[in-house]
């Protein structure tokens, strides 16, 4: 099916969302991307691109780009985050020297993510704010808050955790409160940092960080295991001391950088089931959704952007690939749905094993030391299925 002179309207200019524009533009469809900001903004922290989301990105003629916004991973390492003794080590540059691991802040990714879709053609609409999304008429109705009525043959739902489209594809869902928090926050980084993911692990609790910019800002995401419920928002402020009394029992080095967080972000984690339905094909129109409206995952795994990044590739790929436009959308919902399935379940799995108390983390900790030290790449290639998956060949 060609997609020349194709009007598709996406919604969310997110990182699922541009990536899925540039790909139907660069394939020829006229392609609206509704925003509902003002600005796209310097917000949010870091983000991990693992090698299948990069994958994509080199399809996209990105990868040049890439590595000028980001740093390259060298390694993983597992930290007993109490003692500050090292547990394991994965060593990326040495043993998957040809793949590429990147930190990059959100910002820069989407900074890009927009050029590459505007070189493209695509255009974007700032203060588009969906108010409802109507898929009872031939073609699929959008409103704005405004009271514009926007009715479009193909509409794609890149619009989040709290998508409006996925609900008018499944109806309304309770997600289920993990009793889990996160905080987020970034620093000004050391000058001797390295180019390397600490996983700092504790009982109920754990801090990733990695170091952003060329290394002169540091990411952090601290997560707590609590009964207290928190709002599943982006855009809550929490007083530091909080983050720093929730790992007052952590060894120095995590302590020191939390004495300089100001202002953290927090919100709760919560568990959402992967969408029953991803696509509709209408009389004269069909939607789709992809990213976190699709499948919001826990953050264990960093695999949010790059899962949305995969999920662009193969739908634009499925409609121009395609005799019709329902084939393609059932095309797409097959080869994604089990795919992501299988990563929010291993996220999940993840923030058990971070978590480990008592004689559990003892024997945990304890077994990661002997395989780091004897067959570290047996550790890595437990995720080979993840990260070797490349969406683009």
């Amino acid at each position: 099916m060609s997609l020349i002179g194709q009007s598709v309207t996406v919604l969310g200019a997110g990182v699922a969302g541009l990536a899925v524009a540039r790909v139907l533009a660069l394939r020829g469809a006229s392609v609206t991307v509704l925003e509902q900001a003002d600005a796209i903004r310097e917000v949010g922290a870091g983000l991990q691109i693992s090698p299948n989301g990069a994958a994509v990105l080199r399809a996209l003629g990105l990868q040049a780009a890439l590595d000028a916004a980001s740093m390259r991973a060298e390694a993983v390492e597992l930290i007993d985050g109490p003692t500050g003794e090292g547990v394991a080590r994965l060593d990326l540059a040495r043993l998957r020297p040809g793949q590429g691991y990147h930190f990059v802040h959100r910002a820069d990714l989407i900074a890009l993510l927009l050029q590459a879709a505007t070189e493209a053609g695509v255009t974007l609409r700032l203060l588009a704010r969906c108010r409802d999304i109507s898929l009872t008429g031939a073609r699929p109705m959008i409103t704005l808050e405004t009271g514009e009525a926007i009715e479009t043959p193909l509409l794609i739902g890149a619009d989040g955790l709290h998508s409006r489209l996925r609900a008018a594809l499944n109806g309304t869902e309770t997600p289920f409160f993990t009793r889990q928090v996160a905080w987020r926050a970034v620093i000004p980084c050391e000058a001797d940092a390295r180019p390397v993911a600490e996983v700092h692990m504790g009982p109920g609790r754990h801090l990733v960080s990695y170091p952003l910019r060329n290394g002169t800002l540091r990411n952090i995401v601290a997560v707590e295991e609590r009964q207290r419920w928190a709002e599943e928002s982006w855009t809550l402020r929490d007083d530091s001391m909080d983050l720093r009394l929730a790992f007052a029992g952590f060894a120095p080095r995590v302590t020191a950088w939390l004495e300089r967080v100001e202002d953290p972000w927090l919100w709760g984690l919560f568990r959402h089931p992967v969408a029953g339905s991803w696509t509709k094909a209408l009389p004269d129109g069909a939607v789709a959704i992809l990213g976190d409206a699709a499948h919001p995952t826990l953050p264990f795994l960093a695999q949010g952007a790059s899962m949305g990044l995969e999920d662009a590739w193969v739908l634009a790929t499925a409609l121009a690939s395609h005799d019709t436009t329902a084939a393609a959308l059932t095309a797409y919902q097959a080869l994604r749905k089990p795919r992501t399935s299988r990563i929010v379940a291993a996220a999940n799995a993840n923030a058990r094993a971070y978590h480990l108390s008592g004689v559990s983390r003892l024997v945990g900790h304890a077994g990661l030391r002997v395989l780091g030290r004897l067959s570290p790449g047996a550790m890595l290639s437990r995720f080979d299925w993840l990260y070797g998956h490349d969406v683009t060949l």
